[in-house]
């Protein structure tokens, strides 16, 4: 029985109440630009994991935390031996943040349960609304590294070890706030995974389109470069006896860049973050620390993107006579999700007569991983210009909605059908 038969067409989410959570929720680490900033584990995302486990709470939903800090809130169905429906995504953000990225995920689907008890409607097998942790990657890279523990990509303690820049380790951050739970991470049956995301770019919008069907993720590869030359005056040091370490970077930067352009339109190329020592104005630099980010739907094309910048590296770096330190720090090849996921989401929005079209998704999401271990897919829904991961980020409260009714459209079909 399709979801139309059950609900009629004009049941619908709460739409004020999401987008009155979506605003409660950005308070936690508002910025003067009307963002957020609420790093991984800081004190600030544990305020936000408080305040979801509260309101999961009040939702009548059961919360286990597992050991590396991944919160499930349960609301049971009438099969509580089938394996439950998954929707969610995450709270942390970059330092510039938005306010609906990841948080959106994860409210959409506690709106969703918040609708379902409502209707007084019980699903067959029970759904889980999940926020993993770190999926950013800011304070501690990799990106959806909770995600990549649960699927099994990553061993759990390659997780917790993971450092920021001050040399706090996710284990003992985790520890510190109080969300290194007990739940087990592996050896669930998972019926399948729903995530409901902005797009974080301008297609949607620019094609008035409401909702994006999201049908493959990219590929990406995450590098770690160090130049190491040697510090020196600036004034009576001569430019054909310098080893300067930032100019070894400059270069690598601008090859980086090229290597983008080279595999226009569908590659992205970026260097994001850079480290300078010793960061003086009259020393020339001795060592400079950067990343790399590349991406591309196509695997071998990022294996060719790949090999061009480990060929810029060596040879930027026998140039100028430095040593280098150079590490893929990440790797995931490109996703396609699952069939049945992506039909469930065509159908809901074919019930509510959204407009839309497929998409790749240009970004790495924690779908990606769970791709891996239950079937799969995710719901986009524009923000204003395409502009994500900054303050400014915006989605209209009707394309919050839209997106909303969808997830729970396709939840309801997938909890339904086992």
């Amino acid at each position: 029985m399709s979801t139309e038969a059950k609900f009629g067409t004009n049941v619908a989410i709460n739409g004020s109440r999401l987008w009155d959570s979506l605003m409660e929720m950005a308070k936690i680490g508002a910025t003067p630009k009307g963002g957020v900033c609420r790093l991984a584990l800081t004190d600030l995302d544990k305020q936000s994991r408080d305040l979801f486990v509260r309101w999961c709470e009040d939702a009548g939903c059961t919360i286990t935390v597992d050991a590396i800090g991944n919160i499930f809130a349960r609301r049971p169905g009438r099969n509580n031996a089938l394996p439950p429906i998954l929707m969610g995504s995450h709270l942390d953000s970059q330092p510039t943040g938005g306010k609906f990225d990841g948080v959106y995920g994860v409210l959409a689907g506690l709106e969703v349960v918040r609708t379902l008890n409502d209707l007084n409607y019980q699903t067959e097998a029970p759904i889980e609304v999940v926020a993993w942790t770190n999926e950013e990657g800011s304070r501690f890279a990799p990106a959806m590294v909770a995600s990549g523990v649960f699927a099994g990509t990553f061993d759990l303690e390659y997780g917790l070890s993971r450092k920021d820049l001050d040399g706090k380790t996710m284990g003992e951050e985790l520890a510190r706030i109080g969300y290194a739970g007990d739940a087990p991470i592996r050896g669930r049956d998972l019926g399948a995974y729903f995530e409901a995301h902005i797009e974080q770019g301008p297609i949607l919008e620019a094609e008035d389109k409401t909702i994006g069907v999201v049908t493959d993720c990219q590929g990406q590869r995450w590098y770690e470069v160090t130049f190491t030359g040697q510090e020196a005056h600036a004034g009576p040091t001569p430019m054909s006896r310098r080893r300067d370490a930032l100019l070894g970077a400059a270069r690598v930067v601008d090859a980086v860049n090229r290597i983008g352009l080279e595999h226009a339109p569908l590659a992205c190329a970026t260097v994001g973050l850079m480290q300078i020592h010793p960061n003086s104005r009259n020393v020339i630099p001795g060592r400079v620390f950067f990343t790399v980010d590349f991406r591309h739907p196509d695997d071998a094309v990022l294996a060719e993107m790949d090999a061009k910048l480990r060929n810029a590296v060596t040879r930027v770096a026998q140039e100028i006579g430095l040593e280098t330190e150079f590490e893929q720090i990440w790797y995931y090849a490109p996703v396609k999700f699952d069939a049945g996921c992506v039909d469930a989401v065509r159908g809901a929005v074919a019930e509510l007569g959204y407009s839309n079209r497929d998409m790749v998704s240009g970004a790495g999401h924690d779908a990606c991983y769970l791709a891996r271990v239950t079937p799969t897919s995710m719901i986009f829904i524009p923000c204003v210009d395409g502009i994500s991961h900054n303050e400014i980020e915006h989605a209209h409260p009707e394309w919050c909605e839209a997106g909303c009714n969808v997830l729970l459209r396709a939840v309801v079909a997938k909890a339904d059908a086992t």
